[in-house]
């Protein structure tokens, strides 16, 4: 039996195409594995606070000197790098806001990216602790972006994945989103179709 960790990004509660993929990407999954155990964590519902001065400390500084701020900083950290730890397959949800990802998730990857515990430092570079892990990461963009010079947003996941040893990630992109009711539509049927390939 797996576990999944499934993480929703958009700040859009209602009508947000990544969200309607990543529940359909959930419900093929669990009809092929029904037993599956499944963590859900919505940044869009729940925001993440950006990395901050309490969080640093948290990390850097002897237990002993912390105050509230940096015991509830590193607790929410904790938090977040367990389910991802326990986690065998990793879904993230990543809607592209001006050529990026949503601030939400790269907050999330603030406090899940963590020296010691998601990768280490060593005398040949940094190297990735998480090994044996998959990602699927399900993008919905109003433009067209795969394989061009302006996609920002999948080799930054890439690299971060990369960095803390999740090297086995696939990627489903719903695009053209915004490009007219011709395009949406073959866009959610491409990614739909991607989908469906994958599981």
């Amino acid at each position: 039996m797996a576990q999944l960790l499934v993480i929703d990004s958009s700040a859009r509660q209602h009508g947000s195409v990544s969200r309607q993929l990543t529940e359909r990407f959930l419900a093929h999954w669990l009809e092929k594995r029904p037993g599956d155990a499944v963590c859900r964590r919505d940044l869009g519902v729940e925001p993440l606070p950006h990395l901050d001065v309490s969080l640093l400390d948290a990390w850097m500084q002897p237990t002993e000197s912390h105050g509230a701020a940096e015991c509830a900083a590193l607790q929410r950290a904790n938090r977040l790098v367990g389910e991802l730890v326990a986690a065998d397959v990793l879904v993230l949800g990543a809607p592209m806001y001006n050529f990026a990802i949503p601030s939400t998730l790269k907050a999330w990857f603030d406090h899940v990216l963590r020296a010691g515990v998601t990768f280490r430092y060593s005398e040949n570079g940094p190297q990735g602790l998480l090994h044996g892990k998959r990602s699927f990461v399900i993008t919905a963009r109003g433009g067209i972006y795969e394989g061009g010079c302006q996609d920002h947003q999948e080799s930054y996941l890439r690299q971060v994945l990369a960095f803390m040893g999740i090297h086995d990630v696939t990627f489903i992109h719903a695009e053209g989103l915004n490009l007219g009711a011709e395009f949406m539509a073959r866009g959610l049927e491409a990614a739909e179709l991607r989908i469906s390939q994958v599981i």
